[in-house]
């Protein structure tokens, strides 16, 4: 039971990110409006995510903890569907201004993203009044530990982490990698590490706690992805080539707009 709902969190998330991947790079190749109506596939999508949580109550406790990582990755894969797109970022669609002040890269940063992490936040309410405010339903769980994640990654990226991939990043977020700082790791990534690590950890202790099938599946589940989350920190730091995952199953991209450098320190 342990194994199989792992590995079934490391498949959905390997699919579905490479699905979005998909959707963009195409869209990417396409031109034109291709993004908007990419961006409208976010709908149904979430949508679907919203109803199947709804429907849990009525599933055995082992489908229903399946069923609620599902929908939770539904609806956080639309909402990064229409970040990916361009549909919701930010106002400010402009590069990082060269020799800006730290406050100032930090207020443009900000600007560039800020009604995505908005849309965020609402996906996580969502979630929370459909599932009747228990945060330790697995939906609720999954999409908190998903949030907070890309919160730590965000920071990181800001911040500055010695390896930064922009090869899966799309034309109309070109402009968001003058933000990333490629150099020496701050305090923000012990301080991520730590508490992926702690997550992960905790999840664990739950397993080995749990006296029910549905509550291992549970906290199997939410192991899995907080590891990924945390893997993917390490990646920040460790030069393995993570990109070969998804590369082979995407089209070559287009000859895009020049995306500007990351800037190094």
């Amino acid at each position: 039971m342990v194994w199989m709902a792992a590995l079934f969190a490391c498949f959905v998330w390997w699919f579905s990110t490479g699905a979005l991947l998909l959707i963009v790079r195409r869209a990417d190749r396409a031109g034109g409006a291709a993004h908007t109506r990419a961006a409208w596939m976010a709908v149904p999508m979430a949508a679907a995510g919203a109803v199947g949580i709804t429907m849990l109550d009525a599933l055995s406790p082992v489908a229903a903890a399946y069923g609620g990582f599902v929908a939770a990755l539904a609806i956080w894969g639309a909402i990064e569907l229409t970040f990916l797109t361009g549909a919701v970022t930010g106002p400010n669609r402009k590069a990082c201004p060269v020799g800006a002040t730290p406050m100032g890269r930090l207020t443009a940063a900000w600007t560039a993203i800020y009604w995505h992490e908005l849309l965020i936040v609402a996906g996580l309410l969502l979630i929370v009044v459909l599932t009747s405010g228990d945060i330790a339903h697995v939906a609720t769980a999954t999409y908190l530990v998903l949030f907070l994640a890309r919160i730590c990654a965000k920071l990181n990226l800001f911040f500055g982490v010695p390896r930064i991939n922009i090869e899966f990043v799309p034309t109309s977020l070109a402009h968001i990698t003058s933000y990333f700082r490629q150099g020496p790791v701050t305090i923000a990534f012990p301080l991520a590490i730590s508490f992926l690590t702690f997550a992960t950890a905790c999840f664990i202790f739950q397993i080995a706690q749990a006296e029910t099938a549905g509550v291992a599946a549970t906290y199997s589940l939410l192991t899995a992805i907080a590891a990924l989350a945390l893997l993917e920190h390490w990646l920040m730091v460790l030069p393995l080539p993570d990109a070969a995952l998804w590369r082979w199953m995407l089209p070559k991209p287009t000859q895009g707009p020049p995306v500007p450098e990351v800037t190094e320190r």
